[in-house]
């Protein structure tokens, strides 16, 4: 149920929680500072099996979006095969000659950057003006984001993941929409994992909400939604986690707790800084981890170098 006078609990978590000036005021990285050469090596060290598992949700037009909120994927041919069996290739472009048998094709893709798995940059929301930092919500123009670009993810996201299965430690297939992830919750499953959680960890949260409705996406992307409680901000500060993905459309619970859009997002990535990443696909990964007994892991999901842009599509892999 919306709580109407949360207004006085959100300035409190944006208070408790804020890294704004923690790393310099130019800063652009926010939590990932807290994964240094010591959290990569420790990270590559838990592979043990060789085992890689692709967490992202493919890229085309059977994706979750509807038109309301953004359009799915669409991969254009400006090439095929077709062309080449019909001599329609005979000729290389750009002045390369005649091709004497020589095909290809090629392709352009049309993608929302936010419209599957992704990574929200620290310019994607503002609050009162500002975004992650103290920077001035007019440095994100047409051009693109002057301070807080996705691009700044480049080469980053490498890091010891831990899945937190909630699902799975609540013994359902998939939270329902407008369950809300306690704190108490998360322990609850990291313990019953045998994985402790530590600081430049990836919080890797699994509701079973994706692979419920991965057949009939009906209002998965921008509807009702399980997801961490805004109430969760403090101790994912605490803990100095870097990242938190999920396989819902937003992480945080829809309806949202009070009276305010996206509540989680105003403290976590404007105000700590939290690399949120949203659509993941952990049906896999959570097979896998029941079978071998293995909670932790090697992640890596970086981002594109899109400059400016305020999220990234991202090919996530978990390495067991």
């Amino acid at each position: 149920m919306t709580d109407f006078r949360g207004a006085d609990v959100l300035a409190r978590y944006i208070e408790q929680c804020t890294n704004w000036g923690r790393w310099g005021d130019d800063d652009s990285l926010g939590t990932l500072n807290h994964i240094g050469p010591d959290q990569v090596r420790a990270a590559a060290a838990l592979v043990e099996l060789g085992l890689t598992i692709n967490c992202s949700l493919p890229y085309d037009q059977r994706g979750p979006q509807t038109g309301s909120l953004r359009n799915n994927p669409k991969n254009v041919m400006t090439a095929t095969g077709a062309d080449h069996l019909a001599g329609a290739q005979d000729i290389l472009p750009a002045g390369f000659g005649p091709a004497k048998g020589y095909g290809r094709s090629d392709d352009i893709l049309i993608v929302p950057n936010q419209a599957g798995t992704q990574w929200d940059s620290l310019s994607h929301i503002f609050w009162k003006g500002k975004m992650y930092n103290g920077y001035s919500a007019g440095l994100v123009s047409s051009n693109g984001a002057a301070k807080n670009g996705v691009e700044n993810y480049a080469g980053k996201l490498v890091m010891r993941g831990v899945l937190l299965d909630v699902a799975g430690y609540l013994g359902i297939d998939a939270l329902e929409p407008g369950y809300a992830i306690s704190v108490d919750e998360l322990e609850a499953t990291a313990k019953s994992e045998g994985v402790e959680i530590r600081p430049g960890d990836a919080l890797l949260i699994r509701t079973g909400f994706l692979e419920a409705r991965r057949q009939a996406w009906g209002d998965y992307a921008g509807g009702a939604s399980p997801g961490v409680s805004l109430h969760t901000a403090p101790w994912v500060h605490e803990r100095e986690i870097a990242a938190i993905a999920s396989d819902t459309w937003g992480v945080e619970v829809r309806p949202n707790e009070i009276d305010c859009f996206q509540p989680f997002h105003v403290v976590a990535l404007v105000h700590m800084g939290l690399a949120i990443g949203e659509i993941f696909d952990f049906g896999q990964l959570a097979r896998a981890c029941r079978e071998h007994g293995k909670y932790e892991f090697l992640f890596a999901a970086p981002a594109l170098p899109i400059t400016g842009a305020s999220g990234s599509p991202v090919g996530g892999i978990a390495v067991l």
